[in-house]
């Protein structure tokens, strides 16, 4: 059974960081690769970032691009979100999906909430 577990969000004010993490389960997690999704409150989904599961290329949506950072360890079957300098539209619940590309299809977690106000 394919399991996707986020956690390390919260409350940060304009300009912080919070790193979240993915623990993932039930299937072979070095085959696949990852993505972040997020939906912001009375929107929806949008794609963040995918990470490759080979060569750990990654790829990251306009606004995120050099304040998020999408990584991955396939000894712990871990997916990781750095983000940094993040602002109120970074206000979401986040979610990591299985599978390649730039969309929001495909298996997610439960998600957790990153709220972003002073």
């Amino acid at each position: 059974q394919v399991q996707l577990v986020e956690s390390g969000g919260g409350l940060v004010q304009p300009g912080g960081s919070l790193r979240l993490s993915c623990a993932a389960s039930g299937f072979t997690f070095n085959t696949y690769s990852m993505r972040w999704v997020r939906q912001p409150p009375g929107k929806g989904p949008e794609w963040v970032a995918t990470i490759n599961s080979h060569n750990r290329s990654t790829s990251y949506t306009i606004s995120v691009r050099g304040r998020f950072t999408i990584s991955r360890d396939n000894v712990k079957n871990m997916l990781y979100l750095q983000m940094n300098n993040l602002q109120p539209e970074d206000t979401a619940m986040y979610y990591c999906a299985r599978g390649p590309g730039t969309g929001t299809s495909g298996v997610w977690g439960q998600g957790t909430q990153v709220t972003v106000s002073s």
